[in-house]
């Protein structure tokens, strides 16, 4: 199959990125989003500028934060990987530093001065000393609102979290969880816990595999894309209209080992 090939071959890049023994550098101009999180957030040396937004939307087309996604989402302070993985929002420079997505803010303009000297000299540590000259943005979302509101282990309790709170943070946050595949939220979910337990790039590739390679015959994959790329209608009708709907047998037949179709690293 080749969508499974595909994913395979993705993931074993993932792993070699973070893996990688020399510096590897990553400028993220603009939207950088899925799989290219995937090629530039597990690089050593994570740049971000004025206009970069950063965000894991896979929950929107039926999938899952993939490319080792759900591992960064779990490293992120608090509860913020939660909020980030559910409801899709992007982070600017500030959030995407504070989350563990990047390391220095640079700002664009200097950025091909920053790269002749990386060309020329190849000292990755010439990214410190032009970030050090400047100040990232301030961090956008509030911490302290997404772990009092993010903080309960399954998808229900959380949506019952944000409409409780009655804020508009909270109201937001419950529409936007409210467009996404119940299945690939609450499967998110699991995830970040297990990656937050395994701390390995290798094992969250692993589990999100698991779910990758079953997403268009079990999941919401296929019903995703056609809502949003091909007719473009998005109005996805998944295969469960609520969380409630998600049981955890679910979530488990989704994330369970393959056998020999396990992805190998």
């Amino acid at each position: 199959d080749y969508g499974r090939k595909f994913w395979a071959d993705e993931y074993r890049l993932n792993a070699k990125i973070a893996d990688y023994p020399k510096p590897y550098i990553a400028f993220m101009q603009g939207f950088t989003m899925g799989g290219g999180v995937g090629v530039s957030c597990h690089g050593s040396h994570r740049i971000v500028c004025d206009n970069s937004q950063i965000a894991m939307p896979e929950c929107g087309i039926g999938l899952v934060p993939d490319v080792g996604g759900s591992l960064l989402l779990a490293r992120a302070p608090g509860h913020l990987g939660a909020f980030l993985g559910l409801t899709a929002s992007r982070m600017g420079p500030g959030d995407a530093i504070r989350a563990g997505f990047a390391d220095h803010f640079v700002s664009r303009d200097r950025w091909p001065a920053l790269i002749g000297q990386l060309e020329t000299s190849g000292d990755a540590d010439l990214v410190r000393i032009f970030a050090s000259s400047e100040t990232a943005p301030d961090p956008v979302f509030d911490l302290a609102d997404i772990n009092a509101l993010f903080a309960a282990p399954t998808l229900p309790a959380i949506i019952a979290a944000l409409q409780s709170a009655q804020t508009p943070f909270a109201r937001d946050a419950a529409q936007a969880i409210g467009r996404v595949s119940p299945l690939s939220a609450a499967c998110t979910l699991r995830l970040i816990a297990e990656a937050r337990a395994a701390n390995s790039i290798q094992a969250a590739l692993r589990h999100e595999y698991r779910f990758t390679y079953r997403s268009a015959e079990h999941g919401d994959f296929i019903e995703g894309i056609r809502a949003a790329i091909i007719d473009k209608d998005r109005t996805p009708h998944w295969r469960h209209a609520s969380a409630e709907q998600v049981t955890d047998d679910d979530i488990s037949h989704m994330l369970a080992p393959l056998g020999d179709a396990d992805l190998t690293l």
